[in-house]
């Protein structure tokens, strides 16, 4: 009986080795005989509109322990029989094919007279000391990263130099090393980066897994431009196929063996590096001055929809990538909030655009208007009031005096055809589409008049005065102009697209008309004006509210101008929102935070552009 049980034991192992222990063997061994190695491609560069490098890859490389090859003793072997016989005396003499039969014969004495266990330990003794001083780490450190890790294949060193990444290269082909493994790779470089941080983005490292089951890591877009279009960027990497035969040596591969990479398309943006450095020195300006830490700017084309300049703060370093938790909130497309009086735009183009007043009618604006059960006031302004003075004052009853003509239905109509309560569609991931709920309650209409129960985004606002600025069309914003592959080719134009005629040409020319005069003496943005241009624009001025607790919360404000210039035909839209600025050395309205970083920018834009002006500049100004 225990024969018989011997026996059955006996068969069911010889049962397992060949049947069920034979494919782990065979993965075992195809894994150390079977190496594939990334070609790593191109990525390609982002440039502006006038191929200023914003971001490029910079070759690097980086050195892989692979400890199938690493602790195969018939592998290290090889590395142990070098080390015996380039110590044999007339080594220096002999060709390499006299070297190559000399190895082999030591390495069939190394395997028949020592252990495996010793081979791989003395092997990786030999490593470790050619390796750990170029490598930059101490021999008991690179032991210890070594032995300790659990993966199979993992990187010691990443993204290294050319010059450093060569001489080990030497060192491990020189010296038959086996188990470490050259990867060549990708660091992604921005030339300025602290500059259109949020607008360009940045990579980051993602692991994947190889056919034959290999580790490797990928750079890939993770924000921005860089994420937004990385199957354009990315490009596709290569391969080329390793094969060992039984003895250890590598098969040359045949003609299947090895796939080219193929390089990333160059993204040109539309914005431009000289626009986007006077509008980033001019909101931390403002920022500082006014005591605040969030805000945007943004300046786009009216007539093309192109971005020319956006920055957001709080914002962060793109090559260092510190407090990205904190900072990489893009407050130009995410952040939400109600805008005060810059929204009156809406009321006022639409009854103007419907026929329903024109720029000579006379409205009764008392400061305070009584309805059924709730009241419109305004503290600036009372009295008989033309279409061209409620704008010019910001008056609030005025301004719900039209959305009244207009009627719930038809004003909505036109809030949505603004584009607000929609995503822009700018080419950036994360964008708040905003809220533009139609009210149910007259109070909540009202309010919706003149810049509350309403939530937009900055991008929404600069796409909104566009139109205004325009032909009266509501553009998709754009950022990028073109993709352009290595050789220069254009691979792919984007072109303008418009989501609607909002208003007619005439209308958005009345409008600008109006919009001019709250630069003026007697209007709300004196301050907005630049000399020598008629500017236009409007002010907001919001109390914040608070989504968690609701209500308002006193004393924190929502500041912001929406300007163009020049009046006639305008070369670019400037919005400027301030978040809560805490300053006590001026009043916190739009028109006195706002305005001005509009005015500085203004001024600076001109220049970059070369507008001519078109208005008597005073002696005060021209003598600065």
């Amino acid at each position: 009986m225990f024969l018989v049980i011997l026996l059955s034991g006996l068969s069911w192992r010889l049962i397992q080795i060949q049947l069920v222990d034979r494919k782990r063997y065979a993965e075992s061994s195809a894994k150390a005989y079977h190496r594939i190695e990334r070609i790593v491609a191109m990525r390609g560069m982002v440039v502006d509109r006038n191929e200023e490098t914003i971001a490029k890859s910079i070759p690097v490389s980086s050195i892989y322990v692979d400890k199938n090859h690493l602790f195969d003793p018939k592998l290290a072997a090889f590395g142990l029989a070098y080390e015996m016989a380039s110590k044999e005396a007339g080594w220096v003499k002999l060709d390499s094919e006299e070297k190559i039969k000399r190895m082999r014969v030591l390495r069939g004495e190394i395997l028949s007279t020592e252990l495996p266990d010793v081979i791989v330990q003395k092997h990786l003794n030999y490593a470790i000391g050619l390796l750990a001083r170029p490598i930059g780490m101490k021999r008991d450190e690179l032991r210890e990263k070594i032995v300790s890790s659990k993966a199979k294949w993992f990187p010691i060193a990443k993204d290294m130099p050319d010059d450093i990444a060569e001489r080990l290269r030497e060192i491990v082909d020189e010296n038959h090393i086996e188990g470490f493994v050259f990867e060549n790779s990708i660091k992604r470089w921005y030339a300025n980066p602290k500059m259109a941080t949020h607008l360009t983005g940045f990579t980051g490292e993602v692991e994947e897994e190889l056919e034959n089951g290999q580790k490797t890591y990928r750079m890939k877009g993770k924000f921005g431009i860089e994420s937004y279009f990385e199957k354009y960027l990315a490009g596709r990497d290569g391969r080329r196929e390793h094969l060992r035969d039984a003895r250890g040596l590598v098969v040359p591969g045949n003609s299947g063996s090895l796939l080219p990479p193929r390089a990333g398309l160059n993204a040109k943006l539309t914005i431009d590096i000289g626009m986007q450095a006077i509008v980033e020195e001019e909101l931390d300006a403002g920022l500082l001055k006014y005591k605040s830490k969030q805000g945007a700017v943004i300046v786009m084309d009216p007539h093309n929809g192109e971005i020319l300049a956006m920055a957001s703060r709080p914002h962060f370093d793109l090559n260092h990538k510190e407090n990205l938790a904190e900072n990489s909130f893009n407050y130009a497309i995410q952040a939400k909030y109600e805008p005060g009086s810059t929204i009156k735009i809406v009321p006022t183009s639409s009854a103007l655009q419907e026929r329903l007043v024109t720029t000579s009618t006379v409205f009764n604006c008392p400061s305070v208007v009584q309805e059924n059960k709730f009241t419109v006031k305004d503290g600036h302004s009372s009295g008989m009031l033309t279409f061209d003075q409620i704008i010019q004052k910001s008056n609030n009853p005025g301004c719900w005096n039209m959305a009244k003509r207009l009627g719930v239905k038809r004003y909505y109509e036109y809030v949505h055809a603004y584009g607000f309560g929609s995503a822009s569609g700018i080419e950036l991931s994360g964008e708040n589409p905003g809220t533009a709920a139609i009210p149910k309650l007259p109070v909540d209409f009202s309010r919706a008049s003149y810049g509350y129960y309403i939530g937009v985004t900055p991008i929404q606002m600069a796409a909104a005065y566009s139109v205004i600025a325009g032909d009266g069309r509501l553009l998709r914003p754009k950022i990028v102009k073109s993709l352009i592959a290595n050789d220069g080719t254009v691979v792919e134009e984007f072109p303008t697209v418009s989501r609607g005629q909002v208003i007619s040409a005439q209308t958005a020319e009345k409008m600008r008309a109006a919009l001019h005069k709250v630069t003026l003496l007697g209007g709300t943005a004196t301050k907005a004006a630049v000399p020598g241009y008629k500017t236009c624009g409007k002010t907001g001025t919001a109390i914040k509210h608070d989504p968690k607790r609701g209500g308002y919360v006193d004393g924190a404000y929502v500041v912001s101008f929406a300007g163009f210039m020049p009046a006639e035909n305008p070369a670019f839209v400037c919005y400027v929102v301030i978040d809560e600025p805490l300053t006590k050395e001026y009043p916190r309205y739009g028109g006195t935070i706002a305005a001005p970083i509009f005015s500085q920018i203004a001024q600076r834009l001109a220049r970059h552009m070369n507008l001519q002006p078109t208005e008597p500049i005073p002696e005060t100004v021209a003598t600065r």
